[in-house]
């Protein structure tokens, strides 16, 4: 199975980032932590440390299976600003997932909410519109092959559980869920 990557920048959500990764290693996947900076120590939006498994500099990362952004501000905007990031983000042909603002913020202004059904955090619709996404008005999270975005901190587990049922099918994901007294 080929390794997820989370990428933190300081100021990200952390429920969105520590979420998928549980529920991702419940599932069985390979899922790391990543640093866009060259420090192991990464503070949250809510002064929340996490010390990540990898640092982006040090990663090859062609075997990687998912790109996943996690928002907050001003994690998402740090996200965007990474250049090695970004090229990484364009040039990936695997599954792409961002939540909160990192729709908009990160993938809208690369191009790759160009054309797809997107959602993020209210507010930021203008964004994802101006990069070509087309809002589904009120939707949690959406899922279209290997392209996945959610809506903000309180969908970080049914986000987390669409990468799931994206790479390893709806019976996974649901198992998965169950197991955390949730649905999928």
């Amino acid at each position: 199975m080929r390794t997820s990557y989370v990428f933190l920048a300081e100021g990200f959500e952390e429920i969105e980032a520590i979420a998928t990764v549980d529920v991702l290693r419940r599932a069985g996947m390979d899922v790391k932590t990543v640093s866009i900076t060259p420090l192991r120590n990464v503070r949250g939006a809510h002064g929340m440390e996490v010390v990540v498994d990898v640092l982006f500099a040090d990663t090859d990362f062609s075997d990687a299976e998912w790109l996943i952004c996690p928002g907050g501000l001003p994690g998402a905007s740090n996200l965007a600003a990474c250049q090695p990031l970004c090229s990484l983000l364009k040039s990936h042909k695997r599954g792409v997932a961002a939540i909160c603002a990192a729709p908009a913020v990160v993938l809208a202004p690369l191009g790759l909410v160009d054309g797809k059904e997107v959602t993020c955090y209210p507010g930021f619709e203008d964004a994802c519109e101006l990069g070509g996404g087309k809002i589904r008005e009120g939707a949690a999270v959406v899922a279209s092959g290997k392209f996945v975005t959610g809506a903000g901190p309180a969908t970080a587990i049914p986000f987390a559980l669409a990468i799931v049922g994206e790479t390893l099918g709806e019976d996974a994901a649901r198992e998965v869920a169950a197991g955390m007294l949730t649905t999928f």
